[in-house]
């Protein structure tokens, strides 16, 4: 039945970008220099233990650094309305829109509830996923 605003009004997009957020558990040796391995699977010992801490050493986005950034941003024209998803987040994550607000924001990541709206920060709790809408109204650089 589609997107629907606060008041059961059909919402619409123009485009949509995805965002994973993953965490890395990688284990340092003794000089505190990141270690690496010939064969997959040969790291579980020590995966377990950096991973048993409950702190990654690399958090990124769509699985690498820089993976949203210069020729791969998202993009959007004025007047254009975005739906970006964000999901696969370990922990709570706090997205947030500089320079604008998400005209319509589903925190919890169902779209069967109603949204949220003007928020310029939201909230997701890990494990979770959730997504915001947001009508560019004029030119700029809009982090995310």
């Amino acid at each position: 039945d589609g997107l629907k605003d606060g008041h059961g009004k059909p919402i619409t997009y123009d485009r949509a970008y995805y965002v994973g957020e993953q965490d890395y558990y990688i284990s340092k040796n003794e000089d505190g220099e990141y270690l690496s391995y010939e064969t997959p699977g040969e790291d579980f010992a020590d995966f377990l233990t950096a991973a048993a801490t409950l702190t990654p050493s690399h958090v990124v986005f769509n699985g690498a650094v820089g993976a949203l950034t210069g020729d791969k941003a998202m993009k959007a024209n004025v007047g254009e309305t975005v739906l970006i998803i964000h999901a696969q987040a370990n922990r709570d994550t706090r997205p947030h829109l500089i320079g604008g607000h998400g005209d319509h924001v589903w925190g919890s990541g169902s779209f069967a509830d109603a949204p949220q709206s003007g928020l310029e920060t939201w909230f997701i709790a890990g494990g979770s996923a959730g997504a915001a809408i947001y009508t560019f109204r004029q030119p700029g650089l809009y982090a995310y």
